[in-house]
């Protein structure tokens, strides 16, 4: 990245100081922008080459794995997290539930004009402390500016590289008939804690969004040796939308059990208000598991003993269904069809 000779223009104001249109035009002042803003805090030895991109040293043995995601989150900043983290949790997490080491991310931004440099600075520095706090450091990035009244303050696209080792590969199409379904905590947390905020609803008990990045978590969950066939982030869509989807890619189906799965009395009562399903609302920091039966309780327990994984739950199992149906046995004791999600009930929520 380029260093602004100091001196040679004002430092910016992060207080007071908003995004101008100069900020993207790949001058000075977008120059100052990168130095004085990003670099500052999200510095390390590879941002600092200061190239068009990064070089990297390669994995040693197993493949690579990418993914990427944009954020487009509404509000920016909600209880439990922002935009800047949920951006960097959400990309390691794509990488991760495919059985990957999170090695690298870029970030780009899209700056709306007039935006307010110190709620972007908050972003930044939030970005950093998780990119930080998870040991997977941004390493290469690009800034655009719109016109005001063209973007919504600031959209965020990041992507992940990692690497899996041989035979660690996960998959949607590995689930098998008899197979265990477990989930890592309570559902529902994160799209909850969006909507309440951007509502302004006001619960007796506030609701907060579980973003958080679970490659820590799925390394515990390997160190057990249970025999491990799917793991996913059930984010947009929900765990409901998450297995159907996994039923579809392994031709199986599923029988979930309402009683066993864990949502927070005030989720509850949030979706119950808003006449939404808890099963179809997104976390950002649970994942849901597919192991063999007879590894299901060694599993849980390593779930159990982490942090991240401290209410997890056996919610279901794998059946042979041509239709490939989800069921639920519902606390009644009848069943239900757990279907696609129809539409977008919850739009922006990451």
């Amino acid at each position: 990245m380029s260093e602004v000779r100091k001196g040679y223009v004002r430092p910016l104001d992060i207080r007071r100081g908003q995004v101008d249109m100069a900020h993207g035009s790949g001058g000075r002042a977008m120059a100052q922008l990168i130095e004085e803003l990003f670099a500052r805090h999200l510095g390390n030895e590879w941002l600092a080459q200061g190239d068009d991109g990064a070089l990297l040293p390669a994995p040693g043995g197993g493949r690579l794995v990418m993914a990427t995601d944009s954020h487009v989150v509404s509000p920016l900043f909600f209880p439990g997290g922002d935009i800047g983290c949920l951006s960097v949790h959400g990309t390691i997490n794509d990488v991760a539930v495919m059985g990957a080491k999170p090695l690298w991310l870029s970030a780009a931004f899209i700056l709306e004009e007039g935006f307010s440099l110190a709620d972007l600075a908050r972003i930044v520095q939030s970005m950093a402390q998780a990119a930080r706090e998870a040991g997977v450091p941004i390493v290469t990035g690009d800034t655009k500016v719109v016109e005001r009244g063209k973007g919504d303050g600031v959209f965020i696209t990041t992507t992940g590289v990692g690497v899996v080792a041989p035979g660690h590969e996960l998959s949607g199409r590995n689930a098998r008939a008899g197979d265990a379904i477990l989930v890592s905590g309570t559902l529902g947390d994160h799209g909850m804690a969006i909507m309440a905020e951007r509502e302004s609803l006001g619960f007796e008990s506030p609701i907060v969004s579980d973003t958080a990045a679970l490659h820590g978590l799925i390394a515990a969950m390997r160190e057990s040796g249970a025999d491990l066939h799917v793991v996913r982030d059930p984010t947009r869509g929900g765990l409901a939308t998450t297995l159907n989807e996994i039923a579809q890619q392994s031709g199986v189906g599923m029988m979930l059990q309402e009683k066993a799965l864990p949502v927070k009395p005030a989720v509850a009562a949030a979706c119950e208000f808003l006449g939404l399903d808890p099963l179809y609302v997104a976390n950002e920091g649970k994942l849901l598991a597919i192991c063999a039966a007879a590894d299901a309780p060694k599993l849980l327990a390593a779930m159990q003993a982490h942090p991240l994984g401290a209410q997890a739950a056996i919610v279901g199992t794998v059946n042979e269904d041509a239709h490939h149906f989800v069921q639920m046995t519902t606390a009644f004791g009848g069943r239900r069809i757990v279907d696609w999600l129809s539409g977008e009930q919850l739009p922006r929520i990451c």
